[in-house]
């Protein structure tokens, strides 16, 4: 039986392909659900793929995760740089956890710089457009294989 791995998304997500483009890329939140799925299949990983513009519902859906899922993805998009209750539901799942970003946040403004999820996440996958949430996939599947070694 494969393990499944959750990946959430926030805020606006919803519009990937259609808002700024020339930041975020021209792949659609779609797009991005099926290259996941086809990586995670690769790796023999299940994948749950979810967005929500709203900030109790991630909460929700990751304290859900403890128990059902076996590690999680996470581009909390602007709640990364504000949401406590987040990084707390996270600590909370004691899970391994990769955030994930489409742009380079270390190189905008500075509010983007800081990440509560950073805090509770085991690597971060920052600036590769789409692409990065196969890496993130892939990492998720390196960190299952590690904890599975010790």
């Amino acid at each position: 039986m494969s393990a499944k791995v959750l990946v959430l998304n926030g805020p606006n997500l919803n519009m990937l392909g259609v808002r700024e483009p020339t930041l975020y890329g021209r792949a659609s939140l779609a797009d991005v659900e099926a290259a996941c799925k086809t990586r995670g299949a690769a790796l023999d990983l299940e994948v749950d793929f979810r967005q929500s513009n709203d900030e109790g519902e991630l909460v929700d859906w990751i304290l859900a995760a403890r128990g059902t899922y076996a590690a999680l993805v996470i581009n909390a998009a602007a709640y990364t740089h504000t949401s406590v209750a987040i990084l707390d539901a996270l600590l909370a799942v004691e899970l391994p956890v990769v955030e994930i970003h489409l742009s380079h946040i270390m190189k905008r403004e500075t509010f983007r710089r800081h990440s509560y999820v950073a805090e509770a996440a085991d690597g971060l996958i920052t600036g590769f457009g789409a692409y990065g949430y196969e890496l993130a996939v892939d990492a998720a599947a390196h960190l299952l294989k590690s904890s599975a070694k010790s």
